[in-house]
């Protein structure tokens, strides 16, 4: 009976909200947000990091080259890994051969390969074509009322590391790892093991600066901690620092808007993506720290960041940087990070170390904090504003007036469907809440107009969903690509068991369980800042969906200068909030992390596939079929009012194509052509191995239970960039 009243319930609102509340706006001309430049947009500030009276980086020049060098070193990896292996192209991963998962991160599912659609078994090793996707098919793509013709759980990701256990590492020579390999229970073909992949598909680290949180789930904590990626959440993270009195002391980081750090950190240390497990960043710091970066690689003598310390001269190829890595840090760092060089309180390398009875230096210690905040300062130099609608002069409408006709009429079909309320503001997504929160007074456009705004100051928001009112974190959203028993996504826990989700955490500070808050920016959450009202001050009686005076209220206690919504100043006392959390009834606070996913920015989209968190779309045209039919599955946390069928794409092939040649204008040139700052040392991708998913034909060196890699070179490329563009993902299948 509970969930048939939950289900009629969230049936009255979708015709409340879609009557009242959208569909006057849908009639509307200039519905909703308008899309604007990046050029100029405010990248977030991370206070104590260059600044102040004892920042830790002292010299950002240096640091960038140590993260860029650091980024595309393949010695950084167990087995050749690099982080530049699943963000080589535009940012993103577009290899077709041995990426494929069974399931998805933190999935209930069993681990077992889909039938592809021909009928055939998908598994390691296999070779995708333009006839696989997408993972979900019907027989009438457009359409909501479609017969379901294919349905694959599988994800397309990124194959990183063998795996294995880790022994040691050599501080020079060969740049794989030792380490005690074995077959792998799911990534095998007969009796040779094959990569691992990734659950979810590697998105672009291109613009990932403006993220407030990074990763599909968030789970990359926006402060970086310098050990690992949990911000505040680990009670155990820190770095060892030396103090004025000549020792040193373990003290902990909270570097704010640093994200791309955390995630930088979590990156290196997955035994799928890059390393063999127990492997720390001591024992990297170990491998690396005497090593010249880049040895294995060629470098280009024109690279905008490495050219100068380049061993290439102008002509000539030559293989890595001239000064080791040691010295980029003691010139980028503060010494008080690596200048004490006492051992014995660092820990030690394992007994199967060859240096395991010599203890780790301080430097060594830390590699962890170096490692991650010069990536993050690299990765923030990757910023993509210079598309043709980034360049094109404006109306007074600011309309871009130098596009093709299409994509001017494009622009209008994103704001008419909805598409700019989630892919909002400069960087096209809710999730730069920083910098969408510091334009909103300056460009208010951006955001909405007297008819329709979307709320961006503020974390957490409260919206109709499928299955009622939810509290939703701001930057992540249900679209129904999978269900959500397939990847719970930001409903998923860390590992300490505290939910992911900002969300869950505000419900629980409400409710005066402050022991369930461990993201400091939860206590800061104003109601008023929310899209629905949670509480109202103006009603009296019950209200199945809304708190009032009959259950309890009180006033906000932060100030309401500049809230988005000024009835919703009120929540409920604390003893309200209580009675609803135990009320297993309950229609108010539900939390809608479950099934949500980090919204991706749309810039260089053209050249980012595969798409979604699942990569189980090939192309746009895919993906703009998945919206025009109200996406794949009616998930709980799915926002109607944002995903809902569109008929006019349906049915007019016009739009349809103005609106794809519109996401093409957002293709920057430089990102195509690899032009500075995209430019880059040589890589070699692994990609699948010798043979197919039936069998395997060579075996791997490393080990006789490996499969020998296939691999890419991806050149060197300098400043200027290079005459091959880069193509969408669905040019390179087949």
């Amino acid at each position: 009976m509970l969930i048939t009243i939950k289900k009629i319930t969230a049936f009255l609102v979708k015709i409340f909200i879609l009557t009242i509340f959208i569909a006057p706006k849908l009639l509307a001309d200039g519905f909703g947000p308008l899309p604007v430049p990046l050029k100029g947009a405010p990248v977030p500030e991370v206070p104590g990091l260059l600044d102040g009276p004892d920042p830790i980086i002292v010299d950002k020049e240096k640091a960038i080259i140590l993260g860029k060098a650091l980024f595309w070193d393949m010695n950084v990896g167990s087995d050749g890994v690099a982080c530049a292996t699943c963000h080589f192209h535009a940012g993103a991963d577009r290899r077709t051969k041995n990426q494929l998962a069974p399931i998805g991160r933190d999935s209930d599912l069993p681990e077992a390969f889909s039938l592809m659609k021909d009928g055939s078994l998908g598994g390691p090793n296999t070779t995708l074509t333009k006839d696989d996707f997408p993972f979900f098919d019907t027989d009438d793509p457009k359409s909501h009322l479609g017969t379901v013709t294919y349905n694959s759980d599988d994800v397309v990701s990124s194959a990183g590391t063998f795996g294995g256990v880790f022994r040691d590492a050599s501080g020079s020579g060969t740049m794989t790892d030792s380490c005690d390999h074995s077959l792998d229970a799911v990534f095998h073909v007969g009796a040779k093991g094959t990569r691992r992949v990734e659950p979810r598909n590697a998105p672009t680290v291109i613009n990932a600066v403006f993220n407030f949180r990074n990763f599909w789930d968030g789970r990359a904590n926006n402060i970086f901690n310098g050990s690992s990626e949990w911000g505040d959440r680990d009670p155990d993270a820190g770095v060892w620092v030396k103090n004025a009195e000549g020792g040193v002391s373990k003290e902990r980081l909270q570097l704010v808007n640093s994200s791309l750090a955390s995630q930088s950190l979590a990156t290196a240390a997955n035994s799928v993506e890059m390393i063999c497990e127990n492997r720390t960043f001591a024992d990297l710091g170990r491998k690396l720290l005497f090593r010249l970066p880049l040895e294995h690689q060629h470098v280009h003598w024109n690279d905008s960041v490495l050219g100068n310390y380049a061993s290439s001269t102008e002509g000539q190829l030559r293989k890595g940087l001239k000064m080791p890595y040691y010295i980029l840090i003691m010139q980028a760092f503060n010494s008080k990070y690596w200048s004490y060089f006492e051992r014995g309180q660092f820990g030690a390398p394992p007994p199967s170390s060859a240096t395991h009875g010599l203890p780790y230096l301080q430097a060594e210690a830390n590699f962890g904090m170096f490692f991650a905040l010069a990536l993050q300062l690299y990765q923030s130099t990757l910023i993509s504003d210079d598309s043709p609608f980034d360049r094109s002069a404006r109306d007074e409408h600011g309309m871009p007036i130098d596009l093709s006709e299409s994509a001017q009429r494009g622009q209008e079909v994103f704001r008419k469907t909805h598409c700019a309320l989630c892919h909002i503001g400069p960087n096209f997504t809710l999730s730069a809440v920083v910098t969408n929160s510091l334009l909103q007074k300056n460009v208010p456009e951006a955001f909405g107009n007297e008819v329709f705004r979307i709320p961006v100051n503020g974390i957490v928001t409260l919206l109709a969903t499928n299955g009622g009112v939810k509290f939703e974190d701001v930057g992540f959203s249900a679209t129904g690509v999978t269900p959500d028993e397939n990847d719970p996504g930001l409903g998923g826990l860390d590992p300490f068991g505290n939910p992911l989700s900002f969300s869950s955490q505000y419900m629980q500070l409400l409710a005066g369980n402050e022991a369930g808050v461990v993201d400091p920016y939860v206590e800061n959450v104003r109601p008023c800042d929310m899209e629905l009202a949670l509480a109202r001050g103006d009603l009296n009686g019950p209200h199945p969906l809304i708190f009032t005076h009959a259950d309890g209220i009180q006033l906000q206690q932060q100030a309401t200068v500049d809230c988005f919504n000024p009835l919703g100043i009120y929540l409920p006392t604390v003893e309200a909030a209580q009675a609803e959390l135990e009320n297993p009834d309950r229609l108010r606070f539900l939390s809608g992390a479950t099934g949500s996913f980090k919204i991706p920015t749309l810039r260089n989209v053209e050249l980012t596939g595969p798409y979604m968190h699942n990569g189980g779309m090939a192309t746009l045209e895919q993906v703009i079929e998945f919206y025009t039919r109200d996406g794949n599955f009616d998930v709980d946390a799915k926002e109607f009012s944002k995903i809902f069928s569109q008929s006019a794409l349906r049915f007019d092939p016009q739009q349809f194509e103005d609106l794809l040649n519109f996401l093409k204008s957002l293709t920057d040139e430089r990102v195509r052509h690899q032009k500075a700052p995209f430019d880059h040392p040589e890589l070699i991708v692994s990609h699948g191995h010798v043979g197919d998913n039936h069998a395997i034909q060579a075996e791997n060196p490393l080990s006789a239970v490996l499969a020998a890699d296939e691999v890419l070179v991806i050149p060197a490329v300098g400043a200027e960039g290079s005459n091959e563009p880069l193509l969408p993902f669905e040019d390179y299948l087949d």
